[in-house]
């Protein structure tokens, strides 16, 4: 009867245990809770039931007391973020991507000191991008494609040291591009087609030596592609077509020999450098649905 009696009380200590483990900070569950109104959250494809424990609401990731994922993927989000995303001080990963979210950007979305991938492609976000970047000291992803931004591509962006991923295509960004770019040695991706980008590159691609794609088509560049960009060995998909580059001749002897897609409007180098095997471009490609990454 006694270890009966023992084994309960154990069970129960145990519960307790997991249900205080599994609560969140009032201010976290506040903010997910206007969130959910902000984006009217009565018409998702998959609802909250915000009288149950937030760790069980779709999307939402619980760890150690503290929301760390919120993963709300084709929901049929509507509406804006709102301010006040600063409460999800140990966010790692924000992924509203492929839904109808309008307005702006959150003013305190960029000081997520934890945040390591952020996607928010495929939406209709306005607005200017922020200029202070200086606090995602962990960030490796920004994707932001497919979107309504507009101004110029800020300074401050070349501050996100992790950043192996920036994806800011199919907007309508204008000016140069930041010289700052130099500063992100990690970067794998860079995708900026489908904007109203122009002038001459003083970037020094050569710096960026881990970069793997280079999406620049379709803006409006100018002069001479930067010469650095002929080092950069780990190349594999290169898409420049649709620019107005005075030569191309800078990349006759590029050392990749990772190359699966090279387009321009070379042909010559297009015929050197393509393989013929691949005949996907990034413009397609920034409709898939990677469910993996949800």
């Amino acid at each position: 009867m006694k270890n009966n009696i023992k084994q309960t009380c154990l069970f129960i200590l145990l519960a307790c245990s997991v249900l205080v483990q599994a609560q969140i900070p009032a201010s976290e569950k506040q903010y997910l809770i206007e969130f959910n109104q902000s984006t009217v959250g009565e018409q998702w494809q998959q609802k909250w039931d915000l009288k149950a424990d937030p760790s069980s609401w779709h999307g939402v990731e619980v760890a150690d007391g503290h929301v760390v994922g919120l993963k709300l993927y084709r929901n049929n989000l509507t509406g804006a973020i709102p301010d006040g995303i600063s409460a999800l001080t140990h966010l790692k990963s924000l992924n509203l991507a492929f839904n109808v979210l309008e307005g702006n950007l959150p003013k305190d979305l960029f000081s997520l000191e934890n945040l390591i991938s952020l996607r928010l492609e495929m939406n209709k976000i306005s607005g200017t991008l922020p200029q202070e970047y200086s606090k995602m000291k962990q960030l490796e992803e920004l994707s932001m494609f497919n979107n309504l931004f507009q101004g110029e591509i800020p300074e401050g962006i070349g501050e996100i040291p992790n950043l192996k991923t920036l994806n800011l295509s199919s907007n309508y960004l204008e000016g140069n591009l930041p010289r700052s770019l130099e500063n992100l040695q990690k970067l794998e991706r860079l995708e900026l087609f489908g904007n109203k980008l122009a002038g001459e590159i003083e970037v020094d691609l050569g710096r960026l030596v881990n970069l793997r794609e280079l999406i620049l088509s379709y803006n409006q560049f100018e002069g001479d592609m930067p010469s650095g960009m002929a080092t950069l060995s780990n190349l594999e998909f290169v898409q420049l077509q649709g620019n107005d580059f005075r030569s191309l001749n800078s990349l006759l002897r590029m050392q990749s020999t990772k190359l699966a897609v090279f387009d321009s409007d070379d042909e010559f180098l297009n015929m050197k450098f393509g393989t013929g095997e691949a005949n996907r471009t990034r413009i397609v490609d920034t409709k898939y649905e990677d469910v993996k990454r949800n």
